[in-house]
């Protein structure tokens, strides 16, 4: 989103009545998530463990990876209720051989705000397709920026799923998504696509497994689970440790995998855990998370991210 058109449209705004105003909400670079424990159901062992998974595995077809990005901006308000455009976008790239290449990429613009915000804005935001807050209460701009942080996570999320359907259309390898497959029933059922997750806002145990959970040896998996998540279709899932965690931190190296039931057996478990490990390398520096990073990942964001000036 080019700073050069955000003032442009924060002037249409004020040539229409409204306050304009800029600012960079926490929430801006990505998605938000509640901390809180959810007790997971073990489908692999009757208390939870942790497993060598063995030696790094290349992965020996190609292999894609899906990945987002979200930008939010404040622009102006309409009385309290402030007005914000964002700019989604969302990637598809293929590893063949060495090579990786951009096979499926789309992006949006929005405007998001209270229908009567957007009302009095007018033809200042032609161009911009509109997300609607919900009314039910009177404007505040702190809760309005929750509404609007949780509005544009879902409109990632479906262009993030479009993408990912639109790949499956034409392809049957495997596709490696940045975050939980629990949120779709079409991922969730393919047995060729596996979720990465970075976040441990939710976590699936508590006390003495949630120390072993947190305290997994570098190349290690925790028994399969089935995670307890208000989304709206079941996976199994797995902790992996891909970096040496002591002296650093309890969530350094350690991700979630989400693969379909199908998927969630013990060697099935080790066999992508392995591939997973081999996916490290390159590190992904100097990005703070590349500890928890996949250079596919990365190299979504990375072109994304370069080309973010095409989202303005």
């Amino acid at each position: 989103m080019q700073m050069s058109n955000l003032w442009s449209l924060r002037r249409r705004l004020a040539g229409r009545g409204l306050t304009p105003a800029s600012a960079v909400p926490e929430s801006s670079g990505g998605r938000t998530e509640e901390a809180c424990i959810r007790p997971a159901r073990l489908v692999e062992d009757t208390s939870l463990r942790c497993h060598p998974v063995g030696a790094a595995e290349a992965w020996p077809e190609p292999l894609a990876f899906l990945d987002g990005i979200q930008r939010l901006h404040l622009v102006a308000y309409a009385g309290a209720a402030p007005i914000y455009i964002a700019a989604i976008a969302a990637a598809v790239r293929e590893r063949r051989g060495a090579r990786l290449l951009t096979i499926l990429e789309d992006r949006r613009r929005l405007a998001i705000a209270r229908p009567r915000a957007l009302a009095a804005a007018g033809d200042a935001l032609d161009g911009y397709a509109t997300l609607a807050l919900p009314e039910d209460e009177p404007a505040h701009p702190v809760r309005d920026l929750t509404q609007a942080s949780r509005a544009l996570d879902r409109a990632r999320g479906r262009l993030e799923l479009d993408l990912g359907r639109r790949f499956r259309v034409a392809h049957d390898g495997w596709l490696l998504v940045d975050g939980s497959l629990a949120e779709s029933p079409e991922w969730a059922a393919d047995s060729r696509t596996l979720g990465v997750s970075k976040s441990h806002a939710t976590l699936p145990f508590a006390d003495a497994d949630l120390d072993l959970y947190l305290r997994l040896p570098p190349g290690h998996r925790t028994s399969v689970f089935a995670p307890q998540t208000r989304s709206v279709a079941p996976v199994h899932a797995w902790a992996l440790r891909l970096w040496e965690w002591e002296a650093k931190d309890l969530f350094h190296g350690l991700v979630r995998i989400e693969v379909s039931p199908a998927n969630g057996v013990p060697a099935t478990a080790d066999l992508l855990s392995r591939r997973l490990l081999a996916e490290r390398a390159p590190i992904s520096t100097p990005d703070p998370r590349w500890d928890r990073l996949l250079y596919g990942i990365h190299s979504v964001e990375q072109y994304l991210h370069a080309r973010a000036g095409a989202l303005a």
